[in-house]
């Protein structure tokens, strides 16, 4: 069992900001600072951590998790006081490390807002303290700056002399095992009057050998700009033969080992130590020192950095716009309940999309498995965000997006740097996941719905092309990488499909791929990457659910753009006329094996040579097709994949595995279920209410866990199915294995709320947030984890699509506040407990580009299923609604109404 620290975090301010106390004696703690120009930052209580711009240029040595408190390297600050005592204002000198858990050890508190990072460390005996702040500034420069407060706090002045001591890594994350000494030799090292830069003459990772252009650099002054007054920037001068990064020789036996500005050096591990003038420090003074670690990818003068931001008064004014600048991009989205401590919690969970955007799935300390970008998936579930954020330019995003799916229905997986930019995958695998075809639609239906845009639906994109056709199971052996990465016709030039034409070849060619129980087909794996073992026999019954759900609402979608638009007919691309059977011949829907010769047909047609041809076909046919389809789907799955234990528990089956046998239910070695085989089906109407009902029992006896948070991702399946997915070799409890896997156990929420099981809902909700909250059993600062282990510990922060899912849960969901093709739907699904004390629960969002402050009234306390919306005023006047399915209606032309530049008043009287 893990000790107690019998200390948990708290808020102190009303924008997030929280104090941590014992800070340091949480091993895996790190926090991100970032900004917009790439610079990504890992910090921990001790100032350990890593700064890089990407996988090639790493500023501070690259670190995993287990690094935080293995390694020796990180962000130091020595002090010497009266030549006599040594003590690291950071924690990092042996002496602090072996006596941090003494009783009379130092104090040590972590206080944090957004995106800054505070360490307050004092140490009584010495009469020592020190505050430490760091954060990357708001702006185009890749730096990250640290103010180092030092303050007497004992009865006597005292001599100090102040040593920084950065470590510079300065390359790739390739070279830490791969030719790690050989890169050591590339360095080119110059004291400047402000500090130490270092630049390597060539990078060796796998771009190759190349003349490198990228200098790292070290640089600091006193509070009132002062420089320092010499350097040491080898690590091995630094240190001392016999010391090390915690106990350097230089600092502890004061060896004259440093040299001045203006000295060269070449072919060394590099070391940004800078010594300050000695001071005397009175009693209760303090002196500060401003630290700046850079990342010069733009040949820019470090001088001229350094004048930038290297002083008091600079220092302060570009944290203060630091601050304003993130409270500014969070609080386009706000909540305001009966519980405060939750309203906080989620500033820091709407935080995490826009960390995920800019990290992708790589450079925090877990996240180690990762190059930079983002994967397909990432890439649409984090627009569900943008769009309740920063809706502005989401429309361009998605147009963008929709150019990397082929003309067979799959896509290419990872996601370049530039808009539309696409690669089939990092190591060229021919790999398909099932899943990633539903997701376009759920994400652009959010913008049609919020925006009113039906237009988006006929616009024009191209499509991706490589050697990889049949849904990555051929290859096109007549593409060549010098044709481009664009679909073209017979005639050489460059197809374009409506974005409509794009999400049909993706739902309908899965219709048609489908294994021997007439689901669709596992592939590569779905959503669960860890399902990645079962390709050849492998089905997704979980994400059948959800496709089905697609098309019926797609069917939807098209009558609307005809009856809201007037278009009676649209054009499609020839060939996937073949896959709309109903307009000519339909095909047995129960016959797998119809279903395999249609679809190769489909895929012989588009495989080497593609026509470019269209076709006009009618949306009410069209639509009337994929009804068809969507509703043998539903019915499939209620009469094959439910499922009745010998307990009497009912729920869907999600996965079939390689053997073509069936995964949940009853088994020798324990009952078997899995979560995301009820979400899909409750979320895509599948389940009926009377079903759901039975399948939250199921839950709740079989996967709710209250010591990991809620809803595990299935039980314990004691066996190493290497039939089915990579996820059976972990541990049980951990990952995908039967942890809390915030992302699925947050979708499930969501689907309970869509169907109306608001309290159902809110206990998932609920339940990850009390875990969370609880730094005893969490040990994570606020925000919601991608999962849960089996000891209770979160791990893998801040970079989780389950904060998409919680923000679009708690905005469309639990505040109903949403869009329906443009007008604004008014639905909330809050519980009694959730309004405060005056009978209010209040949200701030943007819709429509207009700032709406939406206030729930429900004075006399009434439970959800009982109340509805009896008057809506919006800035002090009355204004007319529509009751539809239960949910208010307000037209869009009363929105646009109102102006774009104040926030406007929407109280709402329930009753």
């Amino acid at each position: 069992m893990a000790e107690k620290s019998y200390k948990t975090w708290e808020f102190i301010g009303g924008n997030g900001e929280f104090r941590l106390e014992d800070a340091d004696k949480s091993n895996y703690l790190y926090f991100p600072l970032t900004n917009e120009a790439g610079m990504m930052s890992a910090i921990t209580p001790n100032l350990h951590g890593d700064i890089k711009t990407g996988q090639n240029t790493f500023a501070l040595m690259p670190v995993s998790v287990e690094d935080l408190h293995n390694t020796k390297s990180a962000r130091n600050f020595w002090i010497n006081i009266d030549g006599r005592d040594i003590w690291s204002a950071t924690g990092n000198s042996a002496q602090q490390i072996a006596s941090r858990f003494k009783q009379d050890g130092e104090s040590v508190t972590v206080e944090a807002g957004l995106l800054w990072h505070k360490v307050i460390r004092e140490n009584g005996e010495l009469g020592i303290k020190s505050e430490i702040t760091s954060f990357v500034p708001a702006n185009d420069d890749t730096v990250e700056l640290m103010e180092v407060k030092i303050i007497n706090t004992g009865d006597e002045d005292k001599k100090i002399t102040p040593t920084a001591a950065i470590p510079v890594y300065g390359r790739s994350a390739d070279n830490l095992r791969d030719h790690r000494h050989v890169t050591s030799l590339l360095h080119k090292i110059k004291t400047i009057d402000s500090g130490i830069v270092v630049n390597p003459t060539l990078s060796f990772d796998e771009r190759g050998h190349k003349v490198n252009n990228v200098s790292y650099g070290v640089l600091g002054a006193e509070q009132d700009g002062k420089k320092p007054i010499e350097f040491c920037p080898v690590v091995e001068d630094f240190i001392g033969e016999g010391g090390n990064l915690e106990w350097p020789k230089s600092i502890a036996k004061d060896t004259d080992v440093y040299c001045q500005s203006g000295e060269e050096t070449e072919g060394f591990e590099a070391i940004g130590a800078l010594r300050f003038k000695d001071r005397i420090l009175k009693v209760g003074e303090e002196k500060s020192y401003i630290l700046a670690i850079v990342i010069n990818e733009n040949a820019t003068n470090l001088e001229k950095i350094a004048e930038k931001y290297l002083s008091k008064d600079l220092f302060d004014k570009y944290i203060s716009q630091n601050k304003a600048y993130w409270e500014e991009k969070i609080n386009t989205v706000q909540f305001n309940s009966g519980n405060q401590d939750y309203d906080q919690w989620m500033k820091w969970v709407t935080l995490q999309p826009i960390l995920r955007r800019i990290y992708g799935c790589s450079f925090l300390p877990h996240h180690d498995y990762g190059r930079g970008g983002r994967g397909w998936r990432d890439l649409w579930q984090d627009c569900l965000a943008l769009l309740l954020m920063e809706p502005e330019g989401v429309r361009d995003l998605l147009f963008n997006n929709f150019a990397g799916v082929r003309i067979d229905g799959s896509n290419a997986t990872i996601i370049g740097s530039k808009p539309g930019e696409f690669i089939a995958d990092r190591n060229n695998i021919s790999r398909v996941w099932m899943d990633h075809g539903s997701w376009p639609f759920l994400t652009t239906k959010l913008y049609i719905d919020q925006s009113g845009d039906l237009e988006f639906l006929l616009e024009g994109q191209t499509y991706f092309k490589d050697a990889q056709i049949y849904r990555s199971e051929k290859k096109d052996e007549n593409w060549k990488p010098e044709d481009g990465n664009k679909l073209l016709d017979r005639e050489g030039n460059v197809y374009e499909g409506s974005i409509l034409e794009h999400m049909l070849v993706q739902h309908l060619t899965l219709f048609f791929n489908v294994g021997e129980h007439n689901n669709f087909k596992l592939e590569g794996a779905d959503w669960n990457d860890g399902l990645d073992m079962a390709e050849e026999r492998g089905e997704s019954v979980a994400f059948t659910a959800l496709y089905s759900s697609n098309l019926l609402e797609m069917a939807k979608l098209l009558r609307k753009l005809s009856e809201n638009k007037g278009i009676d007919k649209i054009e499609i691309a020839e060939e996937m006329k073949l896959l709309l059977d109903t307009l000519a011949d339909r095909i047995d829907y129960d016959s797998v094996e119809a279903k395999h010769k249609l679809l190769d047909k489909y895929f012989d047609s588009c495989a080497s040579e593609f026509s470019g041809d269209k076709v006009e076909i009618s949306i009410e046919e069209l639509a009337n097709d994929l009804e068809a389809k969507g509703k043998w789907i539903v019915d499939h799955l209620r009469k094959n994949e439910l499922i009745r234990n010998s307990e009497g528990y009912e729920w869907f089956n999600a996965y079939y595995d390689n053997d073509g046998e069936r995964l949940e239910g009853d088994h020798p070695l324990g009952t078997r279920m899995t979560l995301t085989g009820q979400v899909f089906p409750i979320m895509g109407g599948v389940a009926t209410d009377e079903q759901i009902e039975k399948i939250v029992k199921a839950a709740d006896h079989y996967l709710k866990d209250d010591r990991v948070g809620g809803y595990r991702l299935n039980t314990n399946f004691k066996e190493l199915k290497t039939n089915l997915g990579r996820l059976f070799g972990f541990a049980f409890g951990h990952k995908e294995n039967g942890a809390m896997f915030s992302h699925m156990a947050v979708m499930y929420g969501n689907a309970l709320y869509q169907r109306g099981f608001a309290k159902e809902g809110y206990e998932v909700i609920n339940s990850i947030y009390k875990h969370c909250n609880d730094f005893e059993r969490s040990r994570i600062y606020p925000g919601i984890p991608e999962y849960i282990n089996e000891r209770g510990r979160g791990l893998y922060h801040y970079l989780t699509g389950s904060a998409s899912w919680l923000l679009l849960t708690e905005v469309t969901q639990v505040y109903g506040v949403r869009g329906e093709l443009g007008n604004l739907v008014l639905d909330p699904k809050l519980l009694k407990e959730q309004f405060d004390n005056e009978g209010n629960a209040s949200i701030y969002t943007i819709f429509a580009n207009r700032p709406l402050n939406v206030t729930y009234n429900n004075k006399d306390g009434i439970e959800f299923g009982e109340y509805s919306i009896k008057k809506v005023i919006i800035n002090g006047k009355e204004v007319d609604f529509e009751v539809k399915d239960g949910y208010t209606v307000i037209k869009r032309d009363v929105v646009d109404q109102l102006s774009a530049d104040n926030t406007h008043q929407v109280e709402i009287t329930l009753g």
